[in-house]
């Protein structure tokens, strides 16, 4: 149903055109909304009349014109007949009142069957036929975008929507708070590049209005019945960008790398696996010195001399910190295997914390 402010812009709009005076009344003959002087609206006329067979009639000083959804009154529109340009007004409101209806309906159609696509709730006979029904494309290629902000979830809305409209193929929606999910229809046949793209754009757009976000997105898929795994590749994303990359605001899903595989490990697993690196020990251990040492070794991809430089240290000074390094835990930082090993570890720890902080 429309909302009483849309059907109020709507009749002052015409009334700042004709001049004439307007109420729209529901189907029990109660004023929802009225501009001008509006008098001596008799409730059980205007209820009677919403039950007639009549589209429009006159009864005293009242002209009356119904509004119809699917072919039932849903809104009664009232002017004063002894107005000039009453009947006009009244025909034109009832008009444009209806047009909006229907498009709000439409709209709101349209948004139930998006959010139910994504929640993989609709069997696909019934995707199809709903997805005609609704003029939306069955076999356009699409990506699935989820962008959590810290912010005004409505103005993030608003933002997207003028950025996506609907009428070109794009749905903005949601299902959890915080989390506004994009359908991006896509266009060009590069969509690695494209697909990063929309995500710059959302980021900028957004923190331009001072709203932080984190945007991670899914495949693209070639069919609607696909939307939900594409959705489903986006969460996921969301979930291991959060864990693993913290640093980065935009994750695909198709560059997660090595996270993938251990956010779908079993938690027993990954205990095992600490214990028998680490033994007794654990990396919450280490001091903030030895854990800023290692990550320096790493992002320089165990080049020493380069790590050093970086850290302000002597070029021995790095090497004993690993040699502790080694003592301590039996791994040689400056091996290959030992140096990737030693990565997963800390990647596994990472997760094993965000699932024990999650359960609480």
């Amino acid at each position: 149903m429309l909302t009483g402010q849309v059907i109020q812009t709507t009749i002052e709009g015409i009334r700042g055109i004709t001049h004439a005076s307007l109420a729209v009344c529901d189907t029990t003959g109660r004023v929802i909304n009225q501009t001008g002087e509006i008098r001596d609206i008799n409730e059980r006329i205007v209820e009677a009349f919403a039950i007639s067979d009549a589209i429009e009639q006159s009864v005293g000083n009242m002209i009356m014109y119904k509004v119809f959804d699917d072919h039932e009154a849903e809104y009664v529109v009232v002017g004063m007949s002894e107005e000039q340009n009453a009947r006009m007004s009244v025909r034109l409101a009832a008009l444009q009142v209806e047009s909006l209806s229907r498009a709000y309906k439409e709209s709101f159609d349209k948004d139930n069957f998006i959010k139910n696509l994504l929640l993989d709730n609709m069997l696909l006979i019934d995707i199809y036929n709903r997805a005609r029904k609704l003029h939306i494309d069955i076999n356009a290629e699409r990506a699935v975008y989820i962008t959590e902000i810290s912010g005004s979830e409505t103005l993030a809305q608003d933002i997207m929507r003028k950025i996506f409209p609907q009428e070109l193929g794009d749905f903005v929606t949601t299902v959890e708070e915080k989390n506004i999910i994009l359908i991006k229809k896509l266009h060009d046949e590069d969509h690695k590049k494209e697909l990063n793209q929309y995500a710059e754009m959302m980021r900028r757009a957004l923190f331009a209005q001072g709203i932080n976000s984190r945007i991670a997105y899914g495949s693209a898929v070639k069919e609607i019945k696909e939307v939900s795994r594409s959705y489903k590749e986006a969460k996921l994303a969301l979930d291991v960008g959060r864990i693993f990359y913290d640093e980065k605001q935009i994750v695909a899903y198709s560059n997660l790398g090595i996270g993938r595989l251990i956010y779908q490990l079993p938690i027993n697993l990954c205990r095992m696996f600490i214990t028998e690196i680490f033994k007794d020990k654990s990396p919450e251990d280490f001091d903030e010195e030895t854990l800023m040492t290692i990550q320096r070794f790493f992002e320089n991809n165990l080049n020493v001399s380069e790590s050093s430089r970086q850290l302000f240290i002597h070029r021995n000074t790095l090497v004993y910190r690993l040699d502790k390094l080694e003592r301590s835990t039996g791994l040689d930082l400056r091996v290959f295997d030992d140096a990737i090993t030693f990565k997963i570890a800390l990647m596994v720890v990472k997760y094993m914390e965000y699932i024990e902080k999650t359960n609480y």
